[in-house]
This record gives C-alpha cells, structure tokens and sequence, in this order.
C-alpha cells in the first residue's frame, strides 16, 4: 500500500516563505515523475511544478523565479520551497507521484491528501 504523507503548509504573510513536503512511503518500486498541484476554491486544479526522475524541472509561469521544487530519492520525498509569496498563492496543495509497485506494474498516479496553504495581505 502506497501512502503519500503532506506537511509543512500554513499561513503566512505576503512576501513571506514556506516550504512543503510530501513523503512517500509503502511498497515502491520506481518513482518516475513527482509534482505538486493547487486547487484554490472554485477553481480546477493547476499544476505548479514538476521534476522528473533525472531532475528535470517544469514551473507554471505564475510561479517561476518565486518557487522551487526538489525530490531527495533516497527518502522519497519532495519539497516545494515558496518565496515571495502572494495572496493568489492561497490554495490545497497537493502533491502527486508516479510510480510502479512492481517491475512489470505500470506507472500509476497518487495522490496526497492535501496541504492548505493561505497568504494573508
């Protein structure tokens, strides 16, 4: 059973900095890629940022320059380190990882529960 365990999130003011991280645990074979999403109310849920199992990174325009993400494969782990946060920041993040179970298995999606994040003005 696969568990993705999400921490670090809060409030905060605007300008200010947080770093989420999601752990990943249970019966891994291979991580391929592990991302982090936001879905704010009344919205659809966004990718903010991807890194691929070679470390290749991938931004959404509104965050770049501001966020960075980072995986430690050895602890199955990613971070999202924010800085210079806005209030249009405020949102659930979630993070996402996919990965196979066994080494004939496919890669398949998971989820973590989710993490509020909010950006007081």
């Amino acid at each position: 059973q696969v568990q993705l365990v999400e921490s670090g999130g809060g409030l905060v003011q605007a300008g200010g900095s947080l770093r989420v991280s999601c752990a990943v645990s249970g019966s891994i074979f291979s991580i391929r890629d592990m991302g982090w999403y936001r879905q704010a109310p009344g919205k659809q849920r966004e990718l903010v940022a991807l890194i691929t199992s070679g470390g290749n990174t991938n931004y959404a325009d509104s965050v770049k320059g501001r966020f960075t993400i980072s995986r430690d494969n050895a602890k199955n782990t990613i971070y999202l380190q924010m800085n210079s946060l806005k209030p249009e920041d405020t949102s659930v993040y979630y993070c996402n990882v996919a990965l196979k179970v066994l080494v004939a298995a496919p890669y398949v999606d998971y989820w973590g529960q989710g993490t509020q994040v909010t950006v007081s003005s």
